[in-house]
């Protein structure tokens, strides 16, 4: 496909998504379509739809619409590229553009746009201050891609060695024992032998450090009771030997995880809710509970525009009833774990002040909020543990 093609692929997958459709879904849909397109080509569409959610009003702002055809518009202005040269009548690709679209759009604010919904910013403003600003100026960008390297597999150093064999090239991160800074090849990771070999997993340096901040020691017993598809539970595997379980409300969400762990080399036996009785208490209970994911929104910029109050009411309910469920399971002198991939202070501190109102016995030992920003993702963690009795 050339250029202008894809323009005209990108316009016409954003009017889908304009209209109600998600992202993932719109792109699917054109690619079963568009036989003739080739991974590059997909590729670059869906770069193009990205870039366009990520900042979706400043797009709007000098293409001058929300219309599809706008926003790819204000995308390539937005560049510093000719829209000329994309809107050429050609086949398959835009239409000329009309005398309106050609005039010059008034300058944005010299702040740029909140690329998020206006009702979330007073909370924002109020938890982060004057640290709010570069972080919605993150959220216009794609996001880094951090590697963890499995301690059970290799070091770092040997991983990075073994990544450059296949071309991808990284840099170890100062706030993280085995994070790597992914600089090219990010998309040639999955085929990679370091990959394949179980040297290197996936993971944003954010939630590589929570995992870190967890005290762990050789055989004790853990469960990540929201495990999903288990990247934390590999993260805390990959730091010591000791006895892993991993459950999920919906188990089909954990069917990657024994292949993984299978790669990385650790044992983790998934349990269905009626058996997590069975193996209880654990010394340490992991609740990565479903969230907003406004710290990942970079990745998933289509998320941002549809969440609403009453879903962030839903979630958060969701949280405490997880936080209520797992407290039972923990060891006496065990930990409590509480983790999202949220800023959202109603998500975090808020959960966590709840809970310790509603469990008197129990306090808050440890906390943190990582900034979205060029390092990372927007993450929280906090550790909870019972009162020692006097």
């Amino acid at each position: 496909m050339r250029p202008d093609a894809r323009v005209q692929a990108a316009a016409e997958c954003l009017d889908r998504i304009l209209a109600g459709e998600a992202a993932e879904k719109a792109l699917t849909a054109w690619a079963r379509g568009a036989r003739y397109a080739g991974s590059k080509d997909r590729a670059a569409v869906r770069d193009h739809v990205y870039d366009v959610l990520r900042q979706k009003r400043l797009c709007a702002h000098l293409g001058g619409g929300e219309t599809g055809r706008a926003l790819m518009l204000g995308l390539i202005r937005a560049r510093g590229e000719a829209p000329e040269a994309f809107f050429t009548g050609e086949r398959h690709a835009p239409a000329v553009l009309g005398a309106a679209e050609r005039a010059e759009p008034a300058p944005p604010p010299e702040a740029g746009f909140a690329e998020l919904p206006d009702w979330l910013l007073p909370g924002l403003e109020a938890r982060y201050g004057a640290a709010l600003a570069p972080q919605l100026a993150a959220l216009r960008h794609r996001a880094p891609v951090f590697l963890r390297v499995n301690g059970r597999k290799a070091t770092r150093e040997a991983a990075i060695a073994q990544l450059a064999e296949d071309a991808i090239v990284v840099r170890p991160s100062a706030s993280s024992e085995m994070a790597l800074w992914v600089e090219t090849g990010a998309r040639a990771i999955a085929r990679s032998r370091a990959f394949e070999a179980g040297m290197v997993e996936l993971q944003d340096l954010s939630s590589q450090s929570a995992m870190e901040s967890i005290p762990l020691r050789k055989g004790m017993k853990v469960l990540d009771y929201c495990a999903g598809g288990g990247g934390k539970t590999l993260a805390l595997a990959g730091r010591v030997e000791a006895e892993f379980f991993a459950h999920d409300i919906n188990p089909a969400r954990m069917r990657d995880l024994p292949p993984r762990a299978a790669r990385a080399g650790v044992a983790v036996r998934c349990v269905d809710t009626p058996d997590l009785a069975r193996w209880a208490p654990y010394d340490l209970v992991l609740c990565d509970v479903p969230c907003s994911g406004s710290g990942t929104w970079r990745r998933d910029p289509d998320a941002k525009w549809r969440f609403t109050p009453e879903r962030l009411e839903a979630l958060t309910k969701e949280q405490d009833r997880i936080l209520d469920a797992a407290a039972p399971m923990v060891a006496p002198a065990g930990m409590l774990a509480y983790a999202t991939c949220s800023l959202l202070p109603d998500e975090n501190e808020a959960r966590i002040t709840r809970f310790c109102a509603r469990h008197p016995g129990w306090h808050v030992a440890f906390s943190h909020q990582f900034l979205l920003g060029e390092a990372g993702d927007g993450f929280f963690v906090a550790h909870l543990r019972r009162d020692v009795e006097s």
